[in-house]
């Protein structure tokens, strides 16, 4: 089976399906559909699979023509999982967020593996991409597939690599970020590493499915611990009158040791806001306290309040309270020109605003409607930046930096600018840096 799979891979005709079909799914459908593989794309959304069916893609930096060119292709969206049995190789790509206890919530990945274990077949190989804590493969998807008789490295090939996608990042596609592969066995490692070296230019082998766990909890963790240090240090730079992004525009001239990373309103995304707390979460087991994770969390939790109170004193320098102002809040994607809601900071300063009772309003180019979001509701759509309009509201905070916002208008017209992102430097006055 081991020799037949490898062999399919190899001359492009194994089908490949795609399970979840979101940012990370949809990027991935495109590039094996681009090489030659004929693709099936799974989801439980039957609105997803039936706009993707006709060409269309939700996602904004993932164009209709993409996805109309694997049509042409071949692919299929489909959310009847019995199909699963026509694949030789499964590629799962779905959510795997935390609960309210800041516990991961295996509830996707378990459901789905439990969708699939009907269907899936000797000779397949099983690759999971959903970002998650060290010892899920083994603990949580190997028994599950096992209890269909199939045995992990023998009949079926258990494989885990962790998705990179960056949303709105130019410079890097699927094709050209190094991928990650761990396998629960020697052989799953082989079949891991043939499905993905056709898509992928640099493959990157690791000892075990636990070792690509960890890798990308640590990339991550990097991110969020550096992004918490700098945030504390614009609070204290702050108190000082130190402009903090001049300081790490300073300190990045240094061509050795150290690496910039600017501060902003909070962490946004799926993975760096939630990333961290697996291995929190995980390493309570071993007795350990991950206590650079935790302390980093709780800096860049508290970023939203740090903007608001930032916002009630720049109200307070005109004899405004907060409760019953008008704020707009520009930008509410998680960060620049993508439109991309998950874990966005932006939102959670609006609650803050509306909670405080104050009338609160956005704009974002990329994101025209407030989306529905599982813990989140506003009814709004986003407010166009005339002149009219800027001048209407008591203060605007510059939460999310899109290049399509027209900065100087933006200064000329508005009232107070709450700026999170570093914009504005130099400019006095009616800007409060936060």
């Amino acid at each position: 089976m081991h020799k037949q799979l490898i062999e399919k891979l190899e001359n492009k005709s194994a089908v490949i399906g795609i399970i979840g079909l979101g940012y990370v799914g949809q990027p991935l459908l495109i590039r094996y559909s681009d090489i030659g593989y004929k693709v099936m794309g799974f989801d439980i959304d039957q609105v997803k699979v039936d706009a993707l069916n006709n060409g269309h893609s939700a996602i904004e930096h993932i164009s209709d023509e993409n996805i109309a060119a694997a049509i042409d292709n071949g692919f299929r969206a489909t959310s009847d999982y019995s199909r699963v049995k026509d694949c030789d190789a499964l590629i799962l790509c779905v959510p795997t967020p935390l609960n309210k206890y800041r516990e991961p919530d295996m509830s996707f990945v378990i459901n789905t593996t439990d969708m699939l274990k009907p269907y899936v077949r000797g000779g397949q190989v099983v690759s999971l991409e959903s970002t998650t804590y060290p010892g899920t493969t083994e603990e949580v998807l190997k028994p599950r597939l096992e209890e269909t008789g199939l045995v992990v490295g023998k009949d079926i090939f258990l494989v885990y690599s962790p998705e990179r996608e960056d949303p709105g990042n130019l410079n890097f596609e699927t094709r050209t970020i190094p991928k990650v592969v761990g396998g629960h066995t020697e052989k799953c490692k082989e079949a891991g590493i043939s499905l993905y070296q056709h898509a992928i230019d640099k493959i990157v082998p690791v000892s075990s499915t636990k070792a690509a766990e960890l890798t990308k909890l640590l990339e991550n963790i990097h991110r969020a611990v550096n992004i918490g240090l700098v945030n504390e240090m614009k609070i204290v730079a702050d108190s000082m009158g130190i402009d903090i992004f001049e300081v790490v525009d300073a300190a990045a001239t240094k061509p050795f040791g150290f690496t910039a990373y600017y501060p902003g309103p909070g962490l946004g995304g799926h993975c760096i806001p939630i990333d961290p707390f697996y291995l929190t979460w995980k390493a309570r087991e071993y007795g350990l306290n991950t206590r650079f994770i935790e302390l980093s969390g709780e800096v860049n939790r508290a970023m939203p309040e740090y903007v608001v109170n930032k916002l009630m004193d720049g109200l307070n320098q005109h004899q405004k309270s907060l409760n019953g102002s008008r704020i707009l809040v520009l930008g509410i994607a998680y960060k620049k020109n993508v439109d991309d809601m998950r874990e966005s900071p932006s939102v959670e300063i609006m609650e803050l605003i509306r909670d405080k009772g104050a009338e609160v309003a956005y704009s974002d180019p990329h994101v025209p409607k407030f989306p529905k979001m599982r813990e989140h509701s506003f009814d709004l759509s986003s407010t166009e930046l005339t002149v009219e309009n800027l001048n209407s509201f008591d203060a605007v905070i510059l939460a999310t930096d899109h290049e399509k916002f027209d900065y100087e208008a933006i200064y000329e017209h508005s009232r107070i600018i709450i700026d999170s992102r570093g914009k504005y430097r130099g400019k006095n006055g009616k800007v409060i840096k936060a």
